[in-house]
């Protein structure tokens, strides 16, 4: 059998000023969720951790307040949203697709001005046609995103196995529910967060690779009984690599976005919780730069790393041509589910080639650490 590979094509970049604000607090370096409320950004942490939610100036990127759920426990917080009345946390992190308790805590608003120390509603919900609670390890039921819509919650499934993203309806009414499934949509990546903007109409879901390569999707026209009928549009985060987890709407056209702290041994990987910001140009604005802007051929960098892949000079192998100043400290080869399937160590690496024999047919990234940064590109083994 012959290898050949494909390089993935690039999506548009259509968002402009996307940039980092700052480091976010270490108290919530294992932030998932967001939302704006009161001039103030409100983050909490996820699994394990204590049931608060924490108010961060986000000029100072300081802690400001602190406001405890006292009959609540954080068994897998992944997300939350807000209406007019109301906060919601998503309790329904679901890795192995074991859990049965899943819940959203319901918080009033009024209440939660009025004191740091307040309770909570729970709206306790199992999925329409989830039939097996078997631990397989990974699994399809994983949630990680939730958001607001008109008089429903909205949440988003993150699946490990197929890469998709299934979208289910709830009442925001106390009790115990069905969610409905509303839409499925292959995404090719892991879903982590989302927010439907009132003010543009317009659902924005976070997500990033197995790789940690963080992207958004643009969604305009979803109802409430279809989320994806309408037009989708992906486009890639320009923040280097993240483990993207929170999003939330700031105005029309500007959000913010939340990565959590992640650390790896072998390779040496460290990200730093983070707090970003960037705006999605509308299509008018992007129509009218196309018309009036003339084209302008950035200069190359001196110490721009580049990463081209080629056939190999035998059947079975691919080859590669990496261009760089760093060190390089290892190479790894990951499949779809972020499983490492092939590593070297930088002294190891004795050739541009790589052997693809015993490798299956599927998508893989061919990934390159470089000190303070990682490149990678991918390729399909046919």
């Amino acid at each position: 059998m012959y290898c050949i590979f494909l390089l993935l094509p690039s999506f548009l970049l259509a968002q402009e000023n996307i940039g980092e604000i700052g480091s976010l607090p270490a108290e919530v370096s294992e932030t998932s969720g967001l939302i704006f409320y009161n001039n103030r950004l409100i983050t909490h942490n996820d699994s394990g951790n204590a049931p608060e939610l924490f108010e961060i100036d986000t000029v100072s990127m300081q802690i400001v307040r602190k406001v405890t759920i006292t009959n609540a426990e954080n068994i897998d917080w992944e997300d939350m949203t807000q209406d007019d009345t109301h906060i919601y946390i998503g309790d329904f992190g679901n890795y192995n697709g074991t859990r049965e308790d899943l819940t959203i805590y319901k918080i009033s608003k009024q209440e939660y001005n009025q004191s740091e120390i307040v309770s909570a509603e729970k709206i306790d919900f199992s999925y329409e046609d989830q039939n097996e609670f078997i631990d397989n390890g990974s699994s399809n039921w994983d949630a990680e995103a939730l958001f607001s819509f008109n008089n429903q919650l909205v949440i988003l499934t993150k699946q490990w196995i197929d890469g998709g993203t299934v979208a289910y309806s709830l009442e925001k009414t106390p009790g115990t529910h069905l969610a409905k499934n509303i839409g499925y949509y292959l995404v090719n990546g892991l879903v982590t967060g989302a927010t439907y903007n009132p003010l543009s109409a317009k659902l924005v879901v976070l997500g990033h690779s197995n790789i940690l390569v963080p992207f958004v999707l643009k969604i305009e026209g979803i109802s409430e009984n279809s989320i994806f009928e309408g037009n989708i549009e992906k486009f890639p985060l320009d923040v280097g690599f993240a483990q993207t987890e929170g999003i939330t709407h700031v105005s029309e056209d500007r959000y913010l976005i939340s990565s959590e702290y992640f650390t790896r041994d072998i390779p040496a990987i460290t990200l730093n919780s983070l707090l970003f910001g960037f705006e999605l140009a509308n299509e008018e604005e992007v129509m009218e730069e196309e018309e009036t802007e003339e084209e302008v051929i950035p200069e190359p960098e001196e110490n721009e790393n580049k990463l081209v892949l080629y056939p190999g000079n035998e059947p079975n192998y691919v080859g590669y041509e990496l261009t760089t100043t760093n060190t390089i400290l290892a190479q790894a080869i990951f499949d779809t589910s972020g499983r490492m399937v092939k590593f070297r160590s930088g002294s190891e690496i004795e050739s541009d080639e790589i052997d693809l024999t015993t490798f299956k047919s599927g998508l893989y990234y061919l990934s390159f650490y470089l000190g303070d940064s990682i490149i990678s590109e991918s390729f399909i083994r046919r």
